[in-house]
């Protein structure tokens, strides 16, 4: 296993609920498939470029350690999810 960082940006406009859920629907995924779940939430910052004229987003910055598998799911749950406005997911052990 491996040890990986993932960054996603949700659309505030949704509403504080929303985003917590949010934030608690993807910490409870990555407890299921991953050891070592930190999720440290930095809020709601200024983006550096808007993306689709959004000015603002909600970053939440979410480290684990795991097999291949799951940041590949990850990626692509993320990708679907309504709200997520951006997401990156990187390998700490390269």
């Amino acid at each position: 296993s491996a040890n990986y960082e993932v960054v996603y940006i949700i659309d505030p406009a949704q509403g504080e609920e929303a985003v917590a859920a949010t934030v608690a629907k993807f910490q409870a995924l990555a407890e299921q498939h991953a050891s070592n779940v930190v999720v440290d939430e930095w809020g709601k910052r200024r983006l550096a470029y808007a993306i689709n004229y959004k000015t603002e987003g909600y970053y939440v910055l979410m480290s684990f350690t795991s097999a291949p598998e799951f940041p590949r799911e990850l990626d692509r749950i993320l990708g679907i999810t309504e709200g997520i406005m951006r997401s990156m997911i990187v390998c700490k052990d390269e």
